[in-house]
């Protein structure tokens, strides 16, 4: 998808919350939103960051909130969509590129805890190492909880729906698959994502909460407009980076 191809809407959702939407103008066009999003969102935090609390891209849109006693919902809209024109003008694709992010991934009869699930559609840890880590992914959303980003999408074989009753607590660093998306938990949680292995490297550290400037600095290893590739590593690997086979 290219900027042509495309329409960027505002509209105030809440009374100091604006919602930009992305919106193909041709049917079945696509595109790496993603990088569309994290442009955006980055023009924003940079133009505006004197009167916003919040700005939170996902898939195709991007919500900013902002503080409605620094300027009116008229004003920040119209400042809004000015920034937007010129950041659709200064798009490319390729100068915007990120960086691919590695992320060492212990694939093991101890951390896939969702194998046979896998093996009952004829697919086995193998098969699973080769197609998950066959893909370069795009980080698209974050939530859930903090640092959890939502990637896509996996191949076909590894499209499996989630749980229909979700774990009461999934280890951290749980490499999991729900539907097309894959993800990793940044930290022990419920959940109802099928596991197929695991990452030793933290994603996010609360302590940041406290010591960061949340508009200017990176709370979380992976952001909207990443991307993002898993390498196979092996046990003594795993361990050596921090991994915890017993508790996966």
């Amino acid at each position: 998808m290219t900027k042509n191809e495309i329409k960027l809407n505002v509209e105030p959702v809440a009374e100091c919350s604006v919602l930009v939407t992305l919106q193909p103008l041709a049917a079945g066009s696509s595109g790496n939103y993603a990088q569309y999003m994290a442009h955006f969102s980055d023009a924003i935090r940079q133009s505006l960051a004197t009167v916003l609390m919040n700005v939170t891209p996902a898939y195709n849109t991007i919500l900013v909130d902002y503080l409605p006693y620094r300027v009116s919902e008229e004003h920040f809209i119209s400042q809004l969509k000015s920034i937007l024109t010129e950041a659709m003008a200064t798009y490319s694709s390729e100068s915007d590129t990120r960086n691919i992010i590695e992320l060492p991934a212990y694939y093991s009869n101890e951390t896939a805890l969702d194998l046979d699930r896998y093996q009952a559609k004829g697919l086995s840890l193998d098969d699973i190492i080769h197609y998950h880590t066959s893909q370069t992914y795009s980080v698209s959303a974050i939530g859930f909880i903090p640092g959890f980003a939502f990637m896509s999408d996996v191949v076909e074989p590894l499209v499996l729906p989630r749980h229909f009753t979700p774990r009461l607590n999934v280890p951290k660093g749980s490499i999991a698959i729900a539907d097309s998306k894959t993800a990793v938990y940044p930290s022990d949680s419920p959940g109802g994502w099928n596991i197929i292995g695991n990452c030793p490297i933290s994603l996010f550290d609360h302590a940041q909460l406290t010591q960061a400037n949340q508009m200017h600095d990176q709370l979380y290893l992976l952001n909207v407009g990443d991307s993002v590739r898993f390498k196979a590593i092996s046990k003594q690997e795993f361990a050596e980076l921090g991994g915890d086979v017993g508790h996966g």
